[in-house]
């Protein structure tokens, strides 16, 4: 292996962005005479104009530190993980049937939650003027109604803690010159979406609160609306679990850009293991988008109680294929509102991405022939 890459990286080594890796010696300055002796540079004496400008600007500039970048990470990693928590307890409620029991939203009002008799009766009476009590829950007690009302709150307030764990060390974080510029945008943009988040999730709730005269349908939310509820909590949690490692495991950043693409270009031609790994990351990336549209597809599956037409598996019914599939016209609304084409499809993308997973296994042996 040595003898195979010492040609080319000796080659490599007059590169310019491999020079910017190799510490230079401190500057000095000349003494004045014709004699060309050079000394050590006093403190507060520079050699060019650039070290000049960082000088003067190191009370006003705050690049951040390796410790900062450490901190910003583990705080984004714990954002992940509420935002995960939120995504189970959005199903844990999607399951107990609680998502339409608390019928107005207020940022601030609905934290305090009903303290006494008269309270619980007036939030009931306010949750029996709507479609899912007239026509699923018409004889709901008091107590059952208290079991699915502290589900969707439950929900409701780790959802606000979601969005004080995002916004709050971001804005300290901010103040105390922690983000790079980079860093701001990403943050910025994962606040934002944690906003939209909780709109998106009132929006959802109030396509279930309509009231439908031509239907006597089981009422539901949109499974549009539902999808993309689901879908942008996916985004924020993969945003944020990818910028957080990106700063606690940060070895790529080590090279320059132009040293890492002509590295990368000489590994691909002369080691095959490394044409694997590439395939492997582009693999990688269609895998989890495949999983991706799974998940998108079981929202659907939940919006419509797809998953209650048919139980059996793997065949549906008596058959493979069900006569249903295409019953709705346009033929294109069959795939996000007819519940058998939607259990359908859930089946086959489920059954497609399950073992697009299998390669993944192989990694650690590709790496140690590598090595």
């Amino acid at each position: 292996m040595q003898r195979l890459l010492s040609p080319p990286l000796k080659a490599l080594m007059g590169s310019p962005c491999l020079r910017l890796l190799v510490p230079r010696a401190a500057p000095r300055a000349q003494c004045g005479c014709s004699c060309g002796i050079s000394r050590p540079l006093r403190p507060g004496q520079y050699s060019t104009v650039s070290e000049v400008a960082l000088q003067a600007g190191r009370g006003t500039v705050s690049l951040p530190s390796k410790a900062a970048e450490r901190v910003v990470g583990r705080w984004l990693l714990v954002c992940s993980g509420t935002v995960a928590g939120a995504v189970i307890l959005g199903g844990v409620t999607r399951l107990t049937e609680s998502g339409l029991s608390m019928v107005d939203w207020h940022l601030i009002k609905e934290m305090k939650p009903p303290t006494n008799q008269e309270e619980w009766e007036a939030e009931f009476q306010k949750y029996q003027q709507f479609p899912e009590f007239k026509i699923l829950n018409h004889d709901m007690t008091l107590a059952e109604f208290k079991f699915i009302w502290y589900m969707e709150y439950s929900h409701r307030m780790w959802g606000r803690l979601v969005g004080l764990v995002y916004i709050l060390p971001a804005a300290y974080f901010w103040r105390k010159g922690w983000l790079s510029r980079a860093m701001k945008g990403r943050v910025l943009a994962l606040c934002g979406l944690v906003c939209f988040q909780g709109l998106l999730g009132w929006y959802m709730v109030k396509s279930g609160l309509e009231e439908k005269p031509d239907s006597h349908d089981i009422p539901r939310v949109s499974q549009y609306r539902l999808a993309a509820h689901l879908g942008s909590a996916l985004v924020l949690y993969c945003a944020s679990l990818w910028t957080s490692l990106s700063l606690l495991l940060p070895q790529h950043k080590l090279l320059s850009p132009r040293f890492k693409s002509l590295l990368a270009t000489y590994w691909a031609v002369q080691l095959p293991e490394t044409r694997q790994l590439l395939w492997l990351r582009r693999f990688a990336h269609g895998t989890a988008g495949l999983v991706f549209l799974t998940a998108l597809s079981g929202a659907f599956v939940a919006g419509l109680d797809a998953g209650l037409v048919y139980n059996s598996f793997p065949k549906m019914g008596e058959s493979w294929i069900p006569e249903d599939l295409f019953t709705f016209s346009p033929i294109l609304r069959n795939v996000f509102e007819n519940p058998t084409m939607v259990q359908f499809d859930h089946r086959i993308l489920h059954s497609t991405s399950s073992p697009g997973e299998f390669p993944f296994l192989e990694g650690p042996r590709w790496q140690q022939r590598l090595c």
